[in-house]
């Protein structure tokens, strides 16, 4: 299910591209935007999380470096079933973590500096089972490529503001029009991020579910959300961007930022709610 949902969204984002390149460049330019959205599927679905994991800076950690976070993975993935993720820390204060790769064989678990020192072994537990849901449940290949394109689609939709190119429609008025090339700069991002939004919010709740049962028991992430809730507007966390936001546990922006409008993940007092229905 999820290859295909990964299909339709990597045909969406693609057909947002050419309409950019379209408004940039007439024919030319959606010719140039189909090269390119055929690239960027390619690397979006081979190497985004080697390409989201760099872009935080994280590191690969071992057994040795940090032995509470391997030991609770390594346990987690023998009794989910799948084989043991790499594992990386980022550099950074804030409460979160994500899990990205295209397949559980290919996965990854990145969790922050700031949440391994903030949070119970019983909550890290807790966080790090809906991560591994999240590869469970293949979800993490839809995420990663998203990220990937979305922040593809936002840098090429710049590009029509601050680079405009000719186009055959507007030959005769020696340009493309400004307002075109505002609407696009201002528009192709949100539908992006709309895009994002419809494939993501629900999953959260899946992989608290399921995260919860591999656990055997839901207290240990209610501890943690509860934790991670009242960390999100104090730490935001650095460097984050709206095109991976959707790959964190919580939304990595501050609870008073604008991008809460376009927000990928459903409230955390329901998320919480509906855990402790389970409990």
């Amino acid at each position: 299910m999820n290859m295909m949902k990964t299909t339709v969204l990597l045909a969406a984002l693609t057909g947002i591209m050419v309409l950019v390149g379209d408004a940039i460049g007439g024919r030319q330019g959606m010719v140039m935007a189909l090269a390119f959205a055929g690239l960027m599927n390619f690397v979006s679905f081979f190497f985004s999380d080697k390409i989201v994991l760099r872009m935080y800076g994280a590191r690969p950690v071992t057994a040795a470096e940090a032995p509470e976070l391997h030991a609770i993975v390594e346990r987690l993935a023998q009794k989910a079933g799948i084989p043991m993720p790499r594992l990386y820390v980022l550099p950074d204060p804030a409460l979160n973590a994500f899990a990205t790769g295209r397949s559980p064989r290919h996965a990854a678990v990145a969790a922050t500096e700031g949440i391994l020192k903030a949070l119970s072994r019983e909550e890290l537990e807790g966080v790090l089972a809906h991560e591994l849901s999240h590869v469970l449940n293949r979800d993490t290949l839809i995420s990663t490529v998203a990220a990937t394109l979305a922040g593809a689609i936002t840098m090429l939709a710049r590009m029509a503001y601050f680079i405009p190119m000719g186009s055959s429609r507007d030959d005769d008025d020696g340009g493309t029009n400004p307002l075109v090339m505002l609407l696009m700069l201002i528009l192709a991002p949100i539908a992006a991020m709309l895009i994002q939004l419809a494939v993501t919010r629900s999953r959260e709740y899946g992989a608290d579910a399921t995260g919860a049962q591999l656990v055997g028991y839901p207290n240990g992430l209610i501890g943690a959300l509860r934790k991670l809730q009242m960390a999100q507007a104090r730490i935001p966390l650095r460097g984050a961007t709206p095109a991976t936001a959707h790959l964190f546990i919580v939304n990595p922006f501050s609870g008073r930022s604008l991008m809460n409008l376009f927000s990928t993940h459903p409230p955390l007092e329901d998320r919480i709610a509906r855990l402790q229905q389970m409990a």
